[in-house]
């Protein structure tokens, strides 16, 4: 009889060892398992546009059901061309410049697997969203952190030291380079909208170190109190050192149907390409049709989609305050960082647990967006893309937190 190996993790790779799976779906299995209101994952509650479902359902009923080209369909990549022009003044090659992904979360995975080389180093800031430092791991990287700093006053912003971010890029030796830096603007979980000013020293940065910058859009629309949207690619200098990546799912409320991009320079997108072919062949074909339709809506849809999710973050922030809770007000993306401090727990995995199953809310422990975990015990995150009713039965719950 064929006996079980003794030590199962001969089989496994090392890269496994170094994270655990998503936090965050952790807490949505949580949030069903308890009947809590999931203020945890990113996703709406709510019904996507009525437009891109119809277009959807017609590409499904005109047989757009087997292969796209595998790098994307050309009307979808026209139109992110055609957004990226009319947003950002950026110009972009659909034919040379563009892949389209398995949703964003594909296209980071993909672009690092095709620019990273063992003993890399790839910069992010922290707090950071989850899947990053895996990812990665996983390319054969390192991550180097850098520190975004919570405000210390009302209304302030994260911040973060010119000098730590100068020493993470100046960190190369013989057998370590710094290849990346990761930059998510408007950034999850913070919330932060990074400045021009902010932008144009990480620029300078990549210049003198010849880096790449690697930058996470997807929350582009979902801006707060005049902020404005930088592509990096947009700045003298960076368009042939950028990688930008985004997606359907923030901005159409459609986190289901995993359709993203990357847009790069030719060679880039070239190898991108290569590595997305093997990963998933393509993206969902009559999905990426509905894509198409979906970045040709008219500027006033993004207006009041931005609006409506001002409305949901003044509608939460409000409650959480009222139990307890110090806000960290975001600018953009639809979070909120809040400070525990208050309540007495040993640490943010103790008091999302007792939310969860005492409270019947879910929320995401804050130490699952830091490399070290202490970094991140005294906060949790809240997601606010819900219903205002579902933000109502929230706040109902929240009045039953005790302070320690």
């Amino acid at each position: 009889m064929t006996q079980l190996s003794p030590h199962p993790k001969h089989f496994l790779s090392d890269k496994v060892e170094h994270f655990t799976e998503s936090v965050i779906r952790e807490m949505t299995r949580q949030a069903m398992q308890h009947n809590a209101v999931n203020l945890a994952q990113g996703f709406p509650d709510f019904s996507a546009p009525a437009e891109i479902k119809r277009a959807a359902q017609e590409a499904i009923a005109a047989d757009i059901n087997q292969y796209a080209i595998t790098w994307g369909a050309k009307s979808l990549r026209s139109a992110i061309a055609r957004q990226m022009r009319e947003w950002q003044g950026i110009e972009v090659d659909p034919e040379k410049e563009i892949v389209v992904c398995c949703g964003s979360t594909e296209a980071m995975i993909a672009t690092l697997l095709a620019v990273c080389n063992k003993g890399d180093e790839v910069v992010v800031f922290e707090p950071f969203y989850e899947n990053y430092g895996p990812d990665s791991i996983l390319s054969g990287a390192k991550p180097r952190f850098v520190s975004l700093r919570p405000p210390q006053v009302a209304g302030a912003e994260w911040t973060f030291d010119e000098q730590e971010l100068r020493e993470a890029f100046q960190h190369q030796t013989a057998t370590h380079h710094t290849k990346a830096i990761i930059l998510n603007t408007p950034n999850n979980p913070t919330g932060k909208v990074f400045t021009r000013r902010e932008l144009e020293l990480i620029r300078d940065l990549c210049v003198e170190y010849n880096v790449l910058a690697i930058t996470d859009e997807i929350y582009e629309h979902i801006l707060y109190d005049g902020s404005e949207h930088i592509s990096m690619a947009r700045l003298d200098g960076m368009r042939d050192r950028t990688i930008t990546i985004n997606g359907l799912s923030k901005s159409y409320s459609v986190t289901g149907w995993r359709v993203g991009w990357a847009v790069a320079p030719p060679a880039i997108t070239n190898a991108i390409r290569k590595v997305h072919d093997f990963l998933t062949v393509g993206a969902p074909a009559p999905l990426q049709e509905a894509g198409a339709a979906a970045l040709s809506l008219p500027a006033s849809y993004y207006r009041e989609l931005a609006e409506r999710y001002r409305t949901r973050r003044d509608h939460l922030i409000p409650a959480l305050e009222k139990a307890g809770f110090r806000c960290y007000l975001p600018r953009g993306a639809y979070y909120v960082m809040t400070d525990i401090s208050a309540f007495g727990f040993a640490n943010d995995v103790e008091f999302a647990a007792h939310l969860v199953k005492d409270i019947g809310i879910a929320c995401v422990p804050g130490s699952s967006f830091y490399k070290h975990p202490k970094d991140g015990s005294q906060q949790v995150r809240f997601a606010f893309c819900k219903k205002p009713e579902t933000l109502d039965e929230a706040a109902t719950r929240l009045a039953k937190l005790a302070l320690g």
